[in-house]
């Protein structure tokens, strides 16, 4: 048992799935980044200073030491915000990539070089024409 797991382990899908989650993990913080750093602020500063992540709907408000209970509806609007940005830039990067290979298998192969019976062929022909 222990050998079939080295095997599967080993094996390029396994290994490329791990690395796609490392680097999906470090693109999802830069992505984050991207929409709390700097979208999210200009959006607010359109809508007139609204900061999304403090919208809520208080059901009870705190009292003593008893926490205030509220729907964070906010936190709803930029999780959805931040996901559509996700899904935006890769599908875009997707894009690119398709691009990319459609261009590598479009270019036209190089025609293979002549064999030795075709360049005697050819010169017979040259000849025989030339007679």
């Amino acid at each position: 048992m222990i050998k079939e797991f080295k095997e599967f382990i080993t094996k390029g899908n396994v290994l490329d799935l791990a690395v796609a989650v490392i680097i999906g993990g470090a693109f999802g913080k830069i992505v984050a980044s991207l929409v709390n750093d700097l979208v999210m602020p200009v959006i607010g500063l359109i809508l007139g200073g609204i900061n999304f992540t403090d919208l809520k709907y208080v059901i009870s408000p705190a009292s003593g030491d008893i926490p205030e209970n509220a729907i964070r509806y906010g936190a709803f609007i930029q999780a959805t915000i931040d996901f559509l940005l996700i899904a935006f830039v890769i599908f875009m990067f997707i894009k690119l990539v398709d691009k990319l290979k459609k261009k590598q298998e479009g270019a036209p192969a190089a025609p293979p070089a002549p064999t030795n019976e075709e360049v005697l062929l050819g010169e017979i022909r040259d000849l025989l024409k030339q007679k």
